[in-house]
């Protein structure tokens, strides 16, 4: 295998699995980094509602240190799991990095996994800050922590939607002939960039697919709007 090839495998953490109906997907693994930001943003979080609870229970004297150390349990212990399960995978934090953690499958968390994985959350924090957690974390090729060893759990980026590009108004064309993709590519990307090109530029370069297109030089910009309308469909 050549050199570069076999760097490239060790660089790309992406993980191809194919579901039950057939379909591939792919799922990109989250580093350190990124999930210790996430779990900050969720730590803040944590910390100002138990804060706010606190305020409002040491008006009830000793009731409200019973009450207290019942909020700190519950925010502790069930803040993780409940968005885990009923948020798909997303805390606050992890929405905020664009993160969610799924099963190693690419399946939804459930109940079980969450609640195994943020108990091992404990034996993770070892010796101090995480540090257990951390070293597995950069050890694993997949960046899991015990948590996730243990639960069958992944926590992975989320892709955003696919888009279709935005295309200037135009009457869609039928192109002279059948175009390779190349042209294809030619047209449909000067027709996107539309709207960051000055008038004088679009006009210049519209010019230039004219010839090969075989449409009107003096009526290359409509034409090529037009031609892009078609090769990308009805929206």
């Amino acid at each position: 295998m050549p050199r570069n090839a076999a760097l490239n495998m060790q660089l790309d953490t992406r993980i191809e699995i194919e579901t039950p109906e057939g379909i591939d997907m792919i799922l990109r693994p989250a580093g350190l980094v990124s999930r210790a930001l996430a779990f900050g943003i969720d730590l803040a979080i944590r910390g100002a509602l138990i804060g706010v609870f606190y305020l409002f229970l040491q008006f009830f004297d000793k009731l409200g240190i019973g009450l207290g150390a019942i909020v700190f349990f519950l925010v502790n212990w069930w803040y993780m799991v409940l968005f885990e399960v009923l948020s798909q995978g997303r805390t606050p934090g992890k929405r905020a990095l664009g993160l969610r953690v799924v099963h190693d499958d690419g399946t939804p968390i459930d109940w079980s996994s969450s609640l195994i994985r943020n108990l091992l959350r404990f034996v993770d924090m070892l010796p101090l800050g995480y540090g257990l957690g951390a070293v597995t974390c950069l050890s694993h090729p997949r960046f899991k922590r015990l948590g996730d060893l243990a639960a069958g759990t992944l926590v992975v980026y989320i892709d955003r939607p696919v888009t279709r590009p935005v295309l200037p108004e135009a009457q869609p064309i039928v192109a002279p002939f059948a175009l390779h993709l190349d042209e294809q590519r030619a047209v449909l990307g000067l027709a996107e960039r539309h709207g960051e090109l000055s008038s004088a530029r679009i006009q210049e370069l519209a010019a230039i697919l004219a010839e090969p297109l075989r449409i009107p030089a003096g009526k290359a910009v409509a034409q090529v709007n037009g031609i892009a309308r078609n090769l990308l469909g009805p929206r």
